[in-house]
């Protein structure tokens, strides 16, 4: 049996200590006969439709599965606001260890629900999800996007998202030492599929590379990749970086943390990667220059966005993509002149820009 909740769309609904104010709908989704458990949070469709990925995890509480998924589809808004997308924002989770829960019977159900939303949620891939599972839930649903070449998609979106990162890490370290990237210490955390990508860039860039993953398999796939040109660490240690690129998991740019690596530049591709609104000021009173996750990680939904919605070619969408840095050249600017942190400055052009489709 199916069953989904929503909740109402303009009362503070509160669920433990998680208040679901400010989102449009959010759905509880569950699928008692492929074992199903989801959450869709669509947060504001000023823009378009919203788009965003499909996280699957295993969470230790579904009060933190709700958690998450409120802060990225909040993110997403963000994200596609400052990139200039007619998108909204708007996420899932799906509830569960995909090494051992995912089934293309629980895929189906899912996409179902995606589905009886007719457009207002446009899917994609996150954690735990890939190319693959969208093609089995692109079954049942035109609502999604990133699915294989095979299946009419546009494939994988991690190598856009490693160039959008790396196009506003050099925007950052032209702000932060007035040159490239040649010569300076980038300490990447996460040797995922976009990490990956994004050690080879910024070697080819000149850079000297630390790739740090608890996996060791993932290490030596990146070392594999590179010939064995960069560093391998467990863990990112200091004071050598000049950059920390937190590709991984959220919530760990602290002051404290980017001081012990050395960093002067945060740069990464990881969502949510602030664990409190305080570090945004913190940073910029140390003079540690942060660009906002969601300006720098926008080339994933820029090339999904572009190839499969908006009809763009190859050549376009990856000069929308290298526009990142334009974006976080802005960004930063404005931070520099109005003395502002740079996550405020970022939200203050995603502001300006809903203010103006709202008018």
């Amino acid at each position: 049996m199916q069953t989904m909740t929503i909740s109402p769309a303009a009362d503070a609904l509160d669920i433990g200590d998680e208040t679901l104010a400010g989102h449009e709908r959010v759905l509880f989704c569950r699928d008692d006969e492929s074992g199903l458990r989801a959450i869709i949070a669509i947060h504001d469709t000023t823009l378009g439709p919203g788009l965003g990925g499909t996280r699957f995890k295993a969470y230790p509480s579904d009060q933190d599965a709700l958690h998450d998924v409120l802060r990225l589809s909040r993110g997403m808004t963000s994200k596609n606001a400052a990139a200039g997308l007619p998108f909204g924002g708007a996420k899932a989770v799906i509830i569960g260890d995909p090494r051992t829960a995912k089934t293309p019977e629980l895929l189906r159900a899912y996409g179902r629900f995606v589905d009886s939303l007719e457009g207002r949620y446009v899917t994609a891939a996150d954690l735990g999800t890939n190319s693959d599972d969208l093609d089995v839930i692109g079954e049942v649903t035109t609502h999604v996007t990133g699915r294989t070449a095979a299946a009419g998609g546009s494939g994988d979106s991690g190598p856009a998202t490693a160039l959008g990162v790396f196009s506003a890490m050099r925007a950052g370290a032209e702000r932060q030492w007035d040159e490239g990237l040649k010569g300076r210490v980038v300490g990447v955390e996460g040797a995922g599929k976009v990490g990956g990508v994004l050690t080879r860039l910024l070697l080819d860039a000149g850079a000297t590379v630390v790739v740090a993953d608890p996996d060791p398999a993932a290490r030596e796939r990146v070392s594999a990749a590179t010939g064995g040109a960069v560093q391998l660490a467990e863990t990112l240690t200091g004071p050598e970086l000049d950059v920390y690129a937190p590709c991984a998991l959220g919530a760990t740019v602290t002051v404290e943390r980017a001081r012990s690596f050395g960093a002067r530049l945060v740069c990464g591709a990881a969502n949510n990667q602030l664990p409190t609104p305080h570090e945004d000021a913190a940073l910029h009173a140390a003079g540690i220059l942060w660009v906002p996750d969601y300006v720098a990680n926008a080339g994933g939904v820029i090339h999904l966005a572009g190839a499969e919605r908006l009809r763009r070619s190859p050549e376009e969408v990856t000069a929308d993509v290298r526009r990142i840095g334009d974006t976080a050249r802005e960004i930063l600017t404005r931070s520099a002149e109005s003395g502002i942190p740079t996550g405020a400055a970022a939200d203050e052009v995603v502001a300006a820009r809903l203010a103006a489709a709202r008018a």
